[in-house]
This record gives structure tokens, sequence and C-alpha cells, in this order.
């Protein structure tokens, strides 16, 4: 190994890897530069964010695992920014150099119907739900749940791809086709609607020795199932928020993960907090994090795998982020895609007080597609929340 090492931690000084090139290993490699680490991405692509971060960018096939084995050979620990790799992706380099978090919490959390299983062998509350694998099995999974009822692909599926809702009998065979036609292992999961009150996250870190730190709890808002805008203080009752929390580090414990992870939640009206989904990586809801508090999501990333103390969660204030689409970028409104994108007014959103603006260096704007985001502190959660919204609409030149 080539880093500095003390005490199984790996000091400033060595060399991190992240399996995947998009944004959040691009702030992940920010973060941990400025500590003094070398980064190293792995990629399946050449033109990423995390390239114009990086000491050095490997390009191969994600199921090479001849590539993956040499790309590990002179790191000092792997960390990885997105989920849906091979997991002998995640074996292929624990073979070689420490892996964190360890390869099985992705195999576990890449599919929604082991996802389930763990959750419902561990005593965690979670949306009704049925795995399904043929059309027969939905039509009985609709009779045990009823409608509506939302029908998700097992695995690869994220901002809503690879998932139709079906709110009467009649959308039965429609949303099978168009899921199912698509499919690989033609494994889904069908979840039963909750009626809730809103959406919310905690994004938490878990080092080498068990210790737990948690972020506030976000409150998140979704646009066309894309999140649109998080905000903290999340505005609910504190029994709900502190439960949150708790939910998240006995999450992270019973995975056994070390390093940063987000929990998802829908809170039902009567305050029930139920487990969405689980990212075993930094997350878009805490991006409001690199401003807003003590220790951004991604350095808290860097020492948690690092084996180092973890930092301080406190929000420093009132706080909110937004999301940019590629939609900003105007689009043909007939099919939707950029014909000819028109660069978005940043000086005129920039001009909104307070307001942060973060690109991350992709070429090709689509509708959909993350670009960047805007954050704001203010006095209040609702003022920073008008700033950031405020400011996304002076920027977009097209629907947004």
């Amino acid at each position: 190994m080539s880093g500095p090492r003390h005490d199984g931690a790996v000091l400033p000084g060595g060399v991190l890897g992240i399996l995947g090139g998009g944004q959040l290993g691009a702030m992940f490699a920010q973060a941990a530069r400025r500590m003094g680490y070398r980064v190293e991405a792995i990629s399946d692509v050449a033109d990423c964010p995390a390239a114009r971060h990086c000491d050095r960018l490997h390009v191969g096939d994600y199921a090479d695992t001849t590539f993956l084995t040499a790309a590990a050979a002179n790191l000092d620990v792997v960390t990885f920014e997105f989920e849906n790799v091979p997991s002998a992706a995640g074996a292929a380099l624990a073979a070689v150099v420490p892996v964190r978090p360890h390869p099985d919490v992705l195999h576990t959390t890449q599919d929604r119907a082991r996802e389930k299983a763990f959750l419902e062998r561990h005593g965690f509350a979670c949306a009704p739900h049925r795995v399904v694998r043929s059309r027969e099995d939905l039509e009985a999974a609709v009779v045990a749940l009823g409608l509506p009822a939302v029908l998700k692909t097992a695995a690869f599926g994220y901002d809503g791809k690879g998932q139709r809702r079906i709110d009467t009998p009649a959308d039965v065979a429609a949303a099978w086709e168009a899921l199912a036609s698509g499919a690989g292992d033609r494994t889904f999961v069908l979840e039963g609607w909750i009626d809730f009150a809103c959406e919310a996250s905690v994004v938490a870190a878990r080092g080498l020795d068990g210790a737990v730190a948690a972020f506030p709890t976000f409150r998140n808002v979704h646009r066309h199932h894309i999140l649109d805008v998080s905000s903290v203080p999340a505005g609910l009752p504190d029994r709900v928020a502190d439960a949150a929390t708790a939910i998240t580090a006995r999450l992270l414990g019973a995975l056994d993960l070390v390093g940063t992870a987000c929990v998802e939640f829908f809170v039902t009206k009567g305050g029930e907090v139920l487990v969405n989904e689980i990212a075993p990586r930094t997350h878009n809801s805490g991006h409001l994090t690199i401003e807003a508090c003590e220790t951004s999501q991604f350095e808290q990333q860097v020492r948690a795998v690092c084996g180092l103390p973890l930092g301080g969660t406190r929000a420093i204030g009132p706080a909110a982020m937004a999301n940019l689409l590629g939609d900003c970028w105007g689009l043909d409104a007939a099919d939707r895609h950029p014909a000819a994108p028109i660069e978005p007014d940043w000086a005129a959103a920039l001009a909104v007080p307070g307001v942060r603006l973060h690109l991350y260096g992709k070429t090709h704007p689509r509708a959909g597609r993350k670009m960047g985001h805007l954050t704001a502190l203010a006095a209040t959660v609702d003022e920073a929340v008008n700033r950031v919204t405020e400011a996304r609409r002076r920027a977009c030149r097209g629907p947004a």
C-alpha cells in the first residue's frame, strides 16, 4: 500500500479510489484533495465530472476483473459514488484493497427485492410490498396490496426510472408490458401506495470503530420522481426527526457499513417513519451540507473510509438546495431533447443574495439530467427555499 497509515487509518498523503465518475465522485475528490489525499477514479467513460478533479482516471469495463484489479493496485482504500455496477466489481476490488462500504452492502442495497428483505429481516418499517417475477405474480400482488400501487424494477432504478404507478386494474397490463419488456432478470417489486405527509432523508456516516454521526434530517420535495428541493431544518416534530436519525444509525449498524450513506423516508400523516430506500453513498439531498454544515457529506465520506474521526454535523443555519436539470438549458417542447442548448443566465441567479452555484461539468444537457445545483443559507428555511427557487427561475431558459 502506498499511503501512510496509523492504527489502520489511511492518513493524508494516501491514495483513495472512487468507483464511478459522476458528480458525487467529483465532489468526493475535491474534499479529499483539499485534505491532502490523492484520488483516482474508476469509470466506464472518460468524459466524466470526476476526471476534472482526480489525479488519475482509470477507464474500462466494470465487468472486467482484470481491469479492476490493475486499477486498484496502487490504492489504499476504495469507496463508491453509485451502486449500479455489477456486484462482482466490488468483489474484484476487495480482493486487492479494502473497499468501504464492503461490497456486501452494495449487493444488498442495489436490488430492491434484496433491500426489502433486509429491512423486513431486521425489523425496519417500510411500505407494504410483494416481489413480482411474472404477470401472474403482479395480478396476485395487486389483489394483496390493493390500489394504487407502484411497480418498480428490482435493479438499476433511480430518479423515477423503472417505475410505473398502477391506479386501476386496467393499468396492470400496461405497467407490466412497459417494464418487463426492457428488464433483464424480470424481477420487480410492487409497493403499496403511501399517502405520506412528506419525504425526508438522513445522511449519516459510520466509522471503522462503529461510531455514527448523522446530519440533521432534510425535507425533500420531488418533481417528476427527481429530487427538486432539499431543506433544513425539515420542520418535523422532534420525535419524528429523532426516529429517522435513530433508524438510520441502526440501519448502518445492521449493514456493518463503513462510509457515508443516506436513508430516504416516507413520513406518514400520523407521524410514522417508513424506510423508502437506502443509498450506501453520499446523496443528492446532502449537497447542501457543503455550505450549511460544519462538515460536508463528502469530507465525512473521506474521514469514514480512511478511518479518521468523524466531523461535526451541526447545521450552521437554515439552508436549501435546488437541483439544476438539463431542462434549464432550453428544450424543444416536442421531443424534450435540447436541439440547441442555451446557457442559463448564471449572473441573474447569482444576483439573489446568499446563493451559491455548483456546476458538475457535464457537457451534454438532457431533460432530467442533473447538471448542477444551487444552495442558499438564510434566516429561515422558507427564505432559503425561496432564494434557491427564485435563483433557478431567473437562470433557466427552458420550462424548469
